[in-house]
Parts: C-alpha cells; structure tokens; sequence
C-alpha cells in the first residue's frame, strides 16, 4: 500500500491548468498539423511563416526564442522554406552578419492557404464553446500569460 506522500505527484495532478493547457495544445497540434499536411505544411511551419508575418524582420535566433526550439531547428526550417521560395533572407541595415527574414509572395500564399484550414480549427472549437465562451477563454489565455510573464 503507497501513501499519498509516495506518490511522484499531488493528488490533483490531472486536473492542474498546466496540465489541461498541454493537453490543448497537444490536441490543437495534432489536428493542425491534420489540416495542414494536405497543404504540404506542418504546424512549426505555419508558426514559423506566421511569426515572420507578424514581426517582419525577425532573425533566426529571435524565431528560435519566440517558438522554444533550437537555433539549428529554425535554421533548418528557414532554409527548407527559403528553397521553397517563401522566406527571402535580407542583410540587416546595420549589422551586416546579421539576417533579417521576410515573407515572399509565394509565402504569403501559403501562408493565406494555411491560415484558411487554421481557421476550419477555429471555427470548430467557437461552435463547440460558443462565440462568448470563446473569446472568454481567449481573455483567460492572456492573463494565464500574464501570470505567467509575471514571475519571470
């Protein structure tokens, strides 16, 4: 017989919002990266080319921060996507060795295209929460960030 003090974690474990929070995301990830594979895409592809829209300009080392992955991971996405010919990579105007990363036009379409089956998710999850629901737990998103960018 274990005691509760045994056990490699407290009794609510499962129910935890860091726990519910990855499970989400492993969900969201999963159907993503379903939705997207027709598009020849996958789902730190889509990030990607959506970070670089957002924030034009970005350096691989700064795409690598904003997506919690390697260096050499994102400078292996960037070059497969730059052989696509969907990211244009620019001398920055000051630090010469430093590369700036820009959408093309072939990036943008398919990032348009891609952003076309991320919304079929979206609309799936709004029909499931309903529209308040939904942008509730988008406000409740932010301030899980907020918390969390508190302490760091």
């Amino acid at each position: 017989m274990t005691r509760d003090d045994d056990e490699p974690v407290r009794g609510d474990a499962p129910g935890r919002v860091l726990w519910a929070l990855r499970r989400a995301e492993l969900a969201a990830r999963t159907l993503k990266n379903q939705q997207l594979r027709p598009l020849g895409m996958a789902a730190a592809h889509y990030s990607l080319l959506m970070l670089v829209h957002t924030e034009p300009g970005l350096t691989g080392a700064e795409l690598a921060r904003r997506l919690d992955v390697t260096p050499q991971a994102v400078a292996s996405l960037v070059a497969r996507l730059d052989d696509k010919g969907q990211l244009e990579r620019r001398a920055h105007p000051r630090h010469r060795h430093i590369q700036e990363l820009h959408l093309t036009d072939a990036g943008r379409e398919a990032l348009k295209a891609a952003d076309g089956a991320i919304a079929t998710i979206e609309d799936r999850i709004t029909d499931r929460l309903g529209p308040d629901e939904a942008a509730r737990l988008v406000r409740l998103l932010d301030d899980v960030i907020d918390a969390v960018r508190d302490t760091e």
